[in-house]
């Protein structure tokens, strides 16, 4: 198996430098193998989203007969732990550990909570719907269940993802970070798209034994890849447990006064606001493009779940023209910025495909959509790692992860619940007859998408070639523990 691995792992760093604009990321210290094998658990975080945002999403409402309000519920559960993220990435930085790891504790830890979520996950689900001998429970031991289970999986998909960040950026030297941060969000894609199509295809014929056993594999593809990702990867510096040791009693910084040290930085807050409104901008219509293809321009099932495809394809490209420009010293906010410019003409075409009723135009915008977002979130997590200080990798990234998780998360509630509401005043003739058609609620969804993008717009302008002193980690108060 080990070699059959190797194998793999090495033919597929022998496409790397022909096909992957990263591939010039990797040195003689730190060869491409090795950072395709790092990436893997990007992998199996996609994998995890795709699960709670996708399959289970149709599985619980279709198949189970859940309500669909409860599900919403469900998940949204994994959100309430992103703003943790930042605690978890400055837990990552100072964590004392007598093998001289910093990263490596958490990366597991993250991966066995997720595991833990997973392994209890389809059980919940099915004494949740009641099916099989699933009756003899009362109804609130399934919906407890299920909302440990997303709440595990959550804590550790943002904990395993913020820790591997984390470590990515202690692992490569500054000029190649951007080209780092393709190559993780590639493959973050690569395991969205593989995963859908795989759990799609298993699921077809729905039967409780499958979907318990889809289920179960996915939580040993994510010990087994986040194990191999973690293998080997973070040096150990037993000399950093010692130096804490003859330190202990020196005051150390609590998280509190990191944290108000960190977001009082020049530029720090507009920064953070910046990646919020444009998170919430890209992340609005997530959960709309696909029944906005159905109910307005009459496509098929087949038809819009090939638009989640090709959101990622533009989110793909995207991603590897940022990492080939910024690779080669671009301003990764004007990069950001150059992504919300291109969001605005996407969200126009999507716009304009209800009143021509061409599904042409609507995929072009969709395509567009996934660009500038790849664009977008490119930039502004080169950003924020170009400007973390050298020893707080962990906080800068877990708060970049905090606001975007969060934002993201605020969004698609605010756009299905607006959606909602708008759709039920058009129906109702509240608007005008010209405004009582479906397209209605989607449109004032995609038109604040447009507004905040204009606000995005304005934010990152001021953020273009900022290079203001970041506050170092000495000069940090101190405050004891």
């Amino acid at each position: 198996m080990y070699s059959l691995t190797r194998t793999l792992v090495s033919q597929w760093a022998r496409l790397g430098p022909r096909f992957l604009p990263f591939a010039d990321a990797a040195t003689p210290d730190l060869p491409l193998s090795r950072l395709l094998r790092l990436s893997l658990f990007q992998v199996s975080v996609g994998m995890a989203l795709v699960l709670l945002v996708g399959t289970l999403n149709r599985v619980m409402i279709v198949e189970l007969n859940v309500p669909a309000a409860l599900v919403a519920i469900m998940v949204s559960l994994p959100v309430l732990y992103a703003p943790l993220r930042a605690l978890v990435g400055f837990r990552s930085d100072t964590h004392r550990s007598a093998l001289g790891w910093r990263r490596v504790p958490f990366i597991w830890m993250g991966t066995l909570i997720q595991f833990g979520g997973l392994a209890i996950m389809p059980f919940a689900l099915l004494v949740l719907g009641g099916g099989g001998n699933a009756g003899q429970w009362p109804v609130w031991v399934g919906q407890a269940g299920a909302a440990v289970a997303f709440l595990l999986v959550g804590a550790g998909l943002h904990t395993t993802q913020t820790a591997g960040l984390a470590l990515a950026t202690d692992l490569v030297a500054p000029e190649s970070r951007p080209k780092v941060v393709g190559l993780m969000y590639v493959m973050l894609l690569v395991g969205t798209i593989v995963s859908a199509f795989g759990f799609g295809a298993f699921l077809h014929d729905f039967t409780p034994l499958r979907l318990v056993q889809v289920i179960q594999a996915a939580a040993v593809l994510t010990m087994v890849l986040n194990g191999l990702s973690l293998w080997k990867q973070e040096t150990r510096d037993p000399q950093r447990h010692a130096r804490w040791q003859a330190r202990h009693l020196e005051p150390q910084p609590r998280f509190a006064a990191a944290w108000a040290s960190y977001i009082e930085g020049d530029g720090t807050r507009r920064r953070l606001a910046a990646i919020a409104l444009g998170t919430m901008a890209f992340a609005m219509q997530d959960v709309l493009l696909e029944p906005y293809g159905g109910q307005v321009l009459g496509m098929g099932v087949g038809q819009t779940t090939w638009l989640t495809a090709t959101l990622a394809l533009g989110g793909l490209v995207g991603f590897s023209l940022a990492s080939a420009i910024l690779g080669r010293g671009g301003d990764p906010a004007r990069m950001s910025m150059a992504g919300a410019l291109c969001g605005l003409p996407a969200f126009v075409a999507v716009i304009v495909a209800a009143a021509t009723h061409s599904v042409a135009l609507f995929a072009c915008g969709v395509l567009l959509v996934g660009f500038g977002g790849g664009l977008f979130g490119h930039g502004t997590l080169t950003l924020t790692m170009n400007r973390a200080p050298k020893e707080q990798a962990g906080l800068a990234l877990g708060a970049w992860g905090a606001v975007q998780a969060t934002a993201a998360g605020v969004a698609v509630v605010i756009g299905g619940v607006g959606r909602d509401l708008v759709s039920a005043a058009a129906s109702g003739g509240l608007l005008g007859a010209r405004l009582s058609g479906p397209a209605t609620g989607y449109v004032a969804v995609y038109l604040v998408e447009v507004a905040l993008l204009l606000a995005t717009i304005v934010a990152m302008r001021r953020l273009i070639g900022d290079t203001r002193h970041v506050t170092p980690v000495a000069e940090w108060p101190a405050v004891a523990r």
